[in-house]
């Protein structure tokens, strides 16, 4: 896993991630799919470590995760699923962001046992959403798994919530709140990573 994440473009700097935290690293994961042959091995790894629980489903957040799900769910023969974020204002707010179901998926999703991926997760906004969404329809989250785990954010909260996080790999991570962030006592100049922007 590490010779794959480790060829990614990483950016440090002073980033705002989707869960309100502030961070000094960015991955760029956009080009982790791009050759499935090459990722094909970690998507198997992880698809053994979820098979445990036995889920019907696997489900992912747009982008990467959904890609991550698709894959998953066709290496167990499992039915895929995929979250799409939805429109909210997110200003100011710790986990403010909000996934929704298509509405065809919404209804077929319901008494489904669920693996929740994610290619990356470091304080778990959008699989935490996800899992809030399929919750919202019926199913059942039985899993969280991904491929990299940052930090301690995502597991404290699925631990406090009985639902186990499996990953290929684990490594620290700096996450602040905002009103406790060094980079912003520092003065720096804030991003938000996916968009470009202040």
């Amino acid at each position: 896993m590490d010779h794959i994440l480790n060829a990614l473009p990483a950016r440090h700097g002073h980033f705002r991630l989707e869960s309100g935290y502030h961070t000094d690293l960015w991955l760029n994961l956009d080009a982790l799919f791009l050759s499935p042959r090459d990722i094909a091995p970690q998507v198997a790894a992880l698809a053994g470590l979820l098979q445990a629980y036995e889920p019907t489903a696997i489900c992912g957040p747009l982008l990467g995760g959904a890609f991550l799900a698709q894959a998953i769910a066709s290496h167990l023969g499992a039915r895929f699923y995929f979250c799409q974020p939805a429109p909210t204002d997110t200003a100011n707010r710790l986990f403010a962001a909000q996934y929704q179901l298509p509405p065809d998926l919404r209804q077929r999703v319901r008494n489904e046992r669920v693996a929740v991926v994610d290619d990356v997760i470091s304080a778990g906004s959008s699989v935490r959403a996800t899992a809030a969404a399929l919750d919202a329809a019926g199913a059942a989250t039985i899993v969280v798994g991904c491929l990299l785990l940052l930090g301690d954010k995502a597991v404290e909260h699925f631990t406090g919530r009985g639902v186990p996080l499996a990953s290929l790999g684990r490594r620290a991570f700096n996450l602040w709140m905002p009103d406790q962030c060094p980079l912003c006592m520092a003065g720096g100049p804030i991003e938000d990573p996916m968009t470009g922007t202040p």
